[in-house]
Parts: C-alpha cells; sequence; structure tokens
C-alpha cells in the first residue's frame, strides 16, 4: 500500500479510517487508485512508472484480497496503457494545466475518464460516481466536487445518448 495515500481502511476506528463497508468493486478502484496515484507521483519525479512492481505491491496488502481482481486489473492496465489518450480528454475540460491538479485528484480523474471512454458497460452515472467516492475519500476537501464537474462535462461529450436518455 502507497504510505503516501490515506489507507482507509488502516487503524479501524481513527478519524483517518472511517468505517464504512466496501463491495469487492469499491475496493478494486480504490486500489486502482492508488497504484495510479503511484505511477503519477512517480512521473512527475521523472521516472517511469513500473506497473508490474506497483500491482504486485498492492497485492501484498491484506486487503486487496477482498478486491474484485479482474476490475481493479482492467481499470489499472487500462489506465496506464492510455494515459496519454485519456489527459487528451480531459485537458479540454479543465480550468488548469493538468499537472496543476493534485494526484489524487488526477488519478480519480483518469480513473473516471477511463470508465466513460472505454469501459461502457459501467453506466456512465456510476464512473462519475465512483470517481467523486474516489476523490472523497483519498482527495482534498473539495477535490471531489472538480472531478464532479469535470467528469459530468466529459459525460455529455462521451456518452451523450446515454446522457440524455436520463
Amino acid at each position: 500500500m502507497n504510505k503516501n495515500v490515506p489507507n482507509p481502511q488502516a487503524a479501524p476506528g481513527t478519524p483517518s479510517a472511517p468505517k464504512r463497508s466496501l463491495t469487492p468493486r469499491r475496493r478494486a478502484r480504490e486500489y486502482a487508485l492508488q497504484g495510479v496515484y503511484q505511477s503519477l507521483v512517480m512521473r512527475r519525479a521523472g521516472s517511469l512508472p513500473n506497473a508490474a512492481a506497483i500491482a504486485k505491491q498492492l497485492a501484498e496488502d491484506p486487503g486487496f484480497r477482498r478486491c474484485q481482481h479482474d476490475l481493479f486489473q482492467g481499470i489499472f492496465a487500462g489506465v496506464l496503457e492510455r494515459t496519454d489518450e485519456l489527459e487528451g480528454l480531459i485537458t479540454p475540460a479543465l480550468d488548469r494545466p493538468i499537472n496543476e491538479l493534485s494526484p489524487v485528484e488526477h488519478a480519480a480523474l483518469l480513473i473516471g475518464t477511463y470508465e466513460l471512454a472505454i469501459d461502457l458497460a459501467v453506466p456512465y452515472k456510476v464512473a462519475i460516481n465512483e470517481a467523486v467516492e474516489l476523490a472523497k475519500t483519498f482527495g482534498g476537501t473539495d477535490g471531489h466536487k472538480y472531478v464532479n464537474g469535470v467528469l459530468d462535462l466529459l459525460a455529455q461529450q462521451l456518452r451523450s445518448t446515454e446522457v440524455n436518455a436520463s
């Protein structure tokens, strides 16, 4: 588990660890966020992220066995393989350069955009909600609001038929 990203499953009962029930899908997204976060921090530091090493480190966490492994792998590998493409979709919806986003909000936006643009089996509202929940759990005070606004804009572009139907 990345020591730089708060772990809400650690030390139950502490203020940084809210009591909550995580579904295997939510856990998978949380671990994917942590892995994407690590890769972004490494990239910003000028290092090439090693996806296999990051995934191996995350898999060593005891809670990882309770996540939906195929969903984790699909999101984590999919985001890392398509980061440039996903950032190309995100950037026009931002009010600042993408490298000025916090790594948590950046990672949540990448995951949400991946699910909106690539994983069409995920309903757009679910993709947005899950990314917002990740930003609430791991991000800054109002980062989730920013993630929500950006993904709402992207959903209108990427899933216009689905958005207009609801």
